[in-house]
């Protein structure tokens, strides 16, 4: 797919303890698990799903200057993604610890070193890439207030070299909290993905199709992920374009919607409707609640 010239992924770079609980979690006593640690983040899965399709792709992030950050950049690297890292002496490589069960995914997360990307690594980031004909942000980049600079600058970068870009939202807990001022950062985005709680922070209450019109008056286009019910996308003419999910059993819900995104974006940027980009999207998905991890298997 090196005909889609390279993809700029911009964010998150984290280590992933995922739990997959038994059984309902027994608050204040113990709950039977399977363990495992992992590379996480919502911007470095959707790389290395990207460089799994065979697409040239660049990480920008953060990580510490320690055991856990390098042994990131190196399984990503393994996996060929392009890594280009700001290591941070006082600040230790992000974890999210990820409690599974029952198809549905619950995190507490310490952000760490992403607090501490910045626009100027950014830009030369960006400098570094004169093949890149895409960026992808992490909404995360935006929620956190240390980092909001970077990620606003990156947007505003991709414009002035003539990239087109796509955010994903990354999670309705912290867009609450930021509120409509989201809306302004984002505005005129290629692409926007919201998953369906997401959607309703956003957008309100309304049914999928009327959420995405809603938001397309911020992004030209706007795709919804609804899990087992399908997606749909929604641009600013034409009309509501939907696909139905792949009926699979769930494994482990993590990384999911971030394998999604890297199905999406290869496949429009190659120049697929809109429907085999979505089709693609859910096949990538679905690959993903298949196994433990939120990266391709190898």
């Amino acid at each position: 797919m090196s005909g889609i010239g390279r993809i700029v992924v911009v964010g998150d770079i984290i280590t992933d303890v995922v739990a997959m609980l038994s059984g309902p979690l027994a608050t204040g006593s113990d709950t039977p698990a399977r363990i495992r640690f992992s590379g996480g983040g919502q911007a470095a899965n959707t790389a290395a799903w990207i460089a799994a399709q065979g697409a040239d792709v660049t990480l920008v992030g953060a990580v510490g200057d320690d055991e856990a950050g390098r042994d990131r950049v190196a399984e990503l690297e393994r996996a060929g993604v392009r890594c280009v890292v700001d290591r941070q002496e006082d600040y230790p490589t992000g974890t999210v610890i990820v409690l599974a069960t029952d198809g549905e995914r619950t995190m507490a997360s310490q952000r760490g070193a992403n607090l501490r990307l910045s626009a100027a690594h950014v830009d030369h980031a960006l400098a570094a890439a004169p093949d890149a004909t895409h960026l992808h942000l992490s909404a995360y980049t935006l929620l956190d207030a240390g980092s909001r600079g970077a990620g606003l600058r990156a947007l505003a970068a991709a414009r002035e070299r003539g990239l087109t870009t796509s955010v994903d939202a990354a999670s309705a807990a912290p867009l609450r909290r930021v509120g409509a001022a989201f809306l302004t950062w984002v505005r005129d985005v290629d692409l926007l993905l919201v998953n369906a709680d997401e959607a309703t922070v956003l957008a309100g209450g309304l049914d999928p199709a009327a959420q995405a019109r809603a938001l397309s008056a911020t992004a030209r286009a706007v795709v919804v992920k609804r899990g087992a019910a399908g997606a749909l996308w929604v641009d600013r003419s034409g009309p509501v374009v939907t696909a139905e999910a792949r009926r699979v059993v769930a494994v482990d819900v993590t990384g999911a919607g971030d394998a999604f995104a890297a199905g999406l974006l290869t496949a429009w940027l190659a120049g697929a409707d809109r429907r085999t980009a979505l089709d693609r999207a859910g096949d990538l998905g679905a690959l993903a609640v298949t196994t433990v991890g939120a990266r391709p298997s190898t």
